[in-house]
């Protein structure tokens, strides 16, 4: 569940003498990125959020047990999601047309579910399609300038406004509307956004998220939320409890979060070498079936000399092989309890689904990595890894390009290889011991040794005699094959993020699928060099 502050609205309360008690204005604007209380970065395409189905609730704060209202109206636009809700006639209602009057809430939110996104090369999540849960009331927007207030036109009788406003400043705790409020603390994970002054109110028990940023900031706002969980346990404690005297929290260690700073280290990288390399193609006829045709020319056609004139011409039959390509389905799933989804903060969940998308990446190059390799064909050439001898390398490359240029007439433009073949690639030295494929702006090397730049950061740099490199972890140690990219095809169709309730054992879960197929369309320009 996202929860992302979009913009501002417009307030009609004064259509002739019963006012409408509506609000107007962009719920989401479209294609602008934002940052949610994570870190992620978050874009929505247009047409992400639904126009129809069941109407989105209209909240304060995120807080289901504030509802005040209902979104009665959607239009999807080029800029973004316009919408139109009506706030209902209860003293919650009234206090949050007063407070739209007045300017102390200018802002929405909205609560979506993504049901159909991705990643960019910058780590911005691109959300194509959501589920649009709610949509709250909040006085802090992210949007920024991209929805502008244009108008706040309201006309409601004073006396209940101040009234309103009178009550919101006596801290009544027992009256409905002013308890339960969690989003205090959520204010204080948000490094740019003030924290207001309150009349005391009573407080859920905090969430891990609020509780660890408060024990960052420290200071007055950690004792307030460490004294927050406290009157929540002190409400919550049954008869014989409160008999047997005070709880404190080393009564109750399940409940309060253990305390866990900072983002969760990343210690894979979740990229594919080889797909990038060669392309994914989407499957044909829109993944329908389980196999599809792939064809191929076996023989073809001939053309030569006549021998003498009225001589037949020269006759040959094409003939086109009809290869049947099947499916992998790749599927990783994670049950998650309740407890789990309810009592974390949501970047958490997001953590675990990240991670799970991740390990499919891996997943999938794997596949095509695997296909490489049993679909080569031995150019009969070895590179005998010498110090200070370069020679058996060009020339067992060069072989391979070869084969592939007598056969087809085609060159290769890449070279496929394990992590222990990009070592010994850039370790290669020349008679003189200075490096084959020397690093980027190395003094004294230019145009000495030219036949390629590397650079030791990035696995991709050499260009091994102008062919592509591609070091992937996926390849078997000892994996070197010199190929034409395009004889070689990687087709996909992301089945994407799944997720079911588990009732009988209260938990929820999530996974991750998609069906790929790799075909080597020539063999013979997929030629494969043994190390020795």
């Amino acid at each position: 569940m996202i929860k992302l502050i979009a913009g501002d609205f417009t307030l009609d309360a004064a259509a002739g003498d019963t006012p409408s008690r509506t609000i107007s204005g962009i719920a989401v604007p479209y294609n602008v990125e934002a940052v949610v209380s994570d870190g992620t970065a978050v874009i929505f395409r247009p047409g992400s959020l639904p126009v129809e189905g069941k109407a989105p609730r209209l909240f304060m704060y995120h807080n289901a047990s504030m509802p005040v209202g209902i979104v009665t109206e959607r239009v999807d636009t080029d800029e973004g999601m316009m919408f139109t809700a009506r706030i209902s006639k209860t003293t919650l209602g009234d206090d949050a047309l007063v407070m739209a009057l007045d300017g102390t809430i200018d802002q929405v939110s909205v609560g979506v579910n993504p049901t159909k996104f991705a990643y960019d090369d910058e780590g911005n999540m691109i959300i194509e399609a959501a589920d649009w849960m709610e949509l709250s009331l909040v006085p802090i927007g992210a949007f920024g300038d991209a929805a502008p207030i244009t108008e706040v036109a309201a006309s409601i009788h004073q006396e209940p406004e101040e009234v309103v406003l009178n009550e919101e400043v006596t801290p009544v705790e027992e009256k409905p509307e002013m308890s339960e409020v969690t989003e205090t603390a959520v204010e204080a994970t948000i490094p740019t956004a003030p924290v207001f002054a309150q009349a005391k109110r009573v407080f859920d028990l905090p969430t891990p998220g609020e509780y660890l940023a408060a024990m960052h900031i420290g200071g007055e706002t950690f004792r307030n939320v460490a004294a927050a969980a406290g009157d929540y346990m002190k409400s919550k404690q049954t008869a014989l409890q409160a008999a047997a005297g005070d709880i404190v929290t080393t009564d109750t260690p399940g409940l309060i979060p253990t305390p866990v700073l900072g983002p969760v280290f990343q210690d894979l990288n979740f990229i594919r070498p080889v797909v990038n390399a060669i392309g994914a193609r989407a499957m044909p006829n829109g993944g329908a079936s389980k196999t599809f045709i792939r064809p191929t020319i076996t023989t073809h056609t001939s053309v030569g000399a006549q021998s003498s004139e009225l001589a037949a011409a020269s006759a040959t039959t094409m003939v086109i092989a009809a290869n049947s390509v099947s499916k992998t389905t790749l599927s990783g799933q994670v049950t998650l309890s309740i407890q789990d989804v309810d009592f974390t903060d949501p970047a958490s969940l997001q953590i675990v689904l990240n991670d799970l998308i991740g390990e499919y990446l891996i997943a999938s190059d794997n596949v095509a990595a695997d296909a490489i390799t049993a679909g080569a064909t031995a150019s009969g050439a070895t590179w005998t890894v010498t110090a200070n001898d370069p020679s058996s390398l060009i020339s067992a490359i060069y072989t391979s390009a070869y084969n592939i240029l007598l056969d087809t007439n085609f060159l290769p433009d890449h070279i496929f290889v394990s992590p222990n073949v990009w070592q010994a690639l850039g370790a290669q030295l020349d008679a003189d011991k200075r490096p084959v494929f020397p690093y980027t702006a190395a003094s004294g090397l230019m145009g000495v040794n030219g036949m390629g730049v590397s650079d030791i950061t990035v696995a991709n740099t050499f260009n091994p005699f102008g062919l592509n490199l591609v070091a992937d972890r996926n390849f078997a140690a000892g994996t070197m094959v010199v190929a034409r990219g395009q004889a070689i095809e990687f087709y996909e169709q992301i089945r994407g993020l799944m997720s079911v309730e588990l009732p009988s054992t209260l938990g929820r879960n999530f996974s991750y699928a998609g069906y790929v197929s790799t075909f080597i369309a020539d063999a013979t320009q997929v030629q494969s060099i043994a190390l020795a």
